[in-house]
């Protein structure tokens, strides 16, 4: 039904790594589903969504079930047909607060198209496989509604990244988390250690020996992996964790890696990147050591 959320839909589809087509011609679907992908492209397994609705040319429902069949029976092709319903007040009252003209209505009432539409639409409502009444659904709620029925494994996941960076050089604007790890022990004050990274066992053993440590890492793995899949759910594109320490060489790159690895055992596939690692040690960015006082 036109207003029912067509283009909701089909966006949080295309969001999900989906293929989509609005409004094509009916005639030139063969077409679509014969073009060959583009040179170099390799396999595209993508699945395809086509919006289709009483203002697509050629429209005809009955015409556009024998053509579902016809695709199932001659190709094999999996095919799922979604139907979008709403009331008929509510729909009423979304054309009069957006302004628009129903599109089987241009000169007449909102109520006359849309019942105008209904009984046009009837036998793919019946034909669908799957309904969605978003009467008392917002936006958002159709959205999330799509997510968790249409996702697909490895097709919708954020892209996920894992950065070290040093706070004494500017947060990194990107990040959607940024961890402070300047509570553990800096290894820039060990002059055997200095000169190292966190890439380095040496330096990542003398970090992981702060007394706080196991703890710490144990409750951002825990924060972390709670948070994903949510990020995921809200349809979040990217995801950047970022760990920042002073500098940006020591304690912040060896979590880094650290928290990559823990991603990677637990099925994602972070990028990693270390924006200061070939950044010049400095005192004066490390700031005085802390000197314990023995009273």
């Amino acid at each position: 039904m036109s207003g029912a959320g067509k283009s909701t839909t089909l966006k949080t589809l295309e969001d999900l790594g989906w293929e989509v087509v609005d409004n094509l011609p009916l005639l030139l679907l063969d077409r679509l589903l014969s073009t060959e992908l583009p040179a170099g492209s390799g396999d595209d397994d993508r699945p395809l969504a086509i919006g289709i609705g009483a203002q697509t040319r050629g429209f005809d429902p009955v015409k556009i079930v024998k053509r579902i069949k016809k695709l199932q029976a001659d190709h094999g092709h999996d095919i799922s047909t979604l139907f979008l319903d709403c009331a008929g007040g509510e729909l009423e009252r979304r054309y009069s607060e957006t302004r628009r003209r129903h599109p089987l209505a241009l000169d007449r009432p909102a109520s006359d198209g849309i019942a105008r539409e209904r009984e046009l639409l009837a036998p793919l409502r019946r034909w669908a496989n799957r309904l969605i009444d978003t009467t008392d659904l917002s936006s958002n709620a159709l959205a999330q509604q799509i997510r968790a029925s249409f996702a697909r494994d490895g097709l919708s996941a954020p892209t996920l990244s894992v950065m070290s960076f040093g706070f004494a050089r500017g947060l990194p604007r990107d990040a959607d988390l940024v961890l402070d790890m300047r509570f553990l022990r800096n290894p820039h004050w060990d002059d055997a250690l200095r000169p190292g990274t966190g890439l380095d066992a040496d330096v990542s053993a003398y970090v992981a020996a702060d007394p706080a440590y196991d703890a710490a890492m144990a409750a951002i793995d825990s924060l972390i992996l709670l948070l994903l899949p949510r990020y995921r759910a809200e349809g979040k594109s990217y995801v950047t964790i970022a760990f920042g320490c002073t500098g940006g060489r020591h304690r912040s790159v060896h979590v880094a890696e650290r928290m990559a690895k823990q991603l990677r055992a637990a099925g994602f596939s972070p990028t990693v990147t270390h924006r200061d690692l070939a950044a010049a040690s400095q005192d004066s960015l490390e700031g005085a050591p802390t000197v314990p006082v023995i009273g």
